[in-house]
């Protein structure tokens, strides 16, 4: 028999119910840094299409991309680089079931979370 009380309970845990944990967080925050890499992809394909189109457009693309937005852009693709790289060696840990327990997991976050800037300011000091 149906369930007559089913449109007065939520269908599924909201948001709203859980406080946000880290792990929660930085597994978000791995979704998101992976599309958003794909902006910076984009914009680099866009530069390579200009100089291959002639140089007034490759002025204009690169007037673009060397400018503070521009460098803004691919200051913060260089940190989702780094930090979905080392989210993702988090999960190839996890994949071995190693490192599931609540405080190292969450060791394992700040550390993704630190070492990507870390590794962020490394990369724009040497490159």
């Amino acid at each position: 028999m149906a369930d007559v009380n089913r449109g007065n309970r939520p269908l599924s845990p909201h948001l709203t119910i859980y406080r946000p944990q880290l792990t929660s967080m930085t597994s978000i925050l791995t979704r998101i840094t992976g599309n958003a890499m794909l902006v910076a992809a984009l914009l680099i394909v866009w530069w390579f299409l200009a100089a291959a189109t002639g140089p007034a457009y490759f002025d204009f693309v690169n007037g673009f991309i060397t400018s503070w937005f521009g460098d803004l852009i691919m200051f913060l693709s260089v940190l989702g680089l780094w930090y979905h790289t080392l989210a993702g060696v988090r999960h190839l840990i996890w994949d071995n079931a190693v490192a599931m327990d609540i405080p190292t997991a969450e060791k394992l976050g700040i550390a993704a979370i630190v070492g990507s800037v870390v590794l962020t300011i490394l990369t724009v000091i040497i490159v």
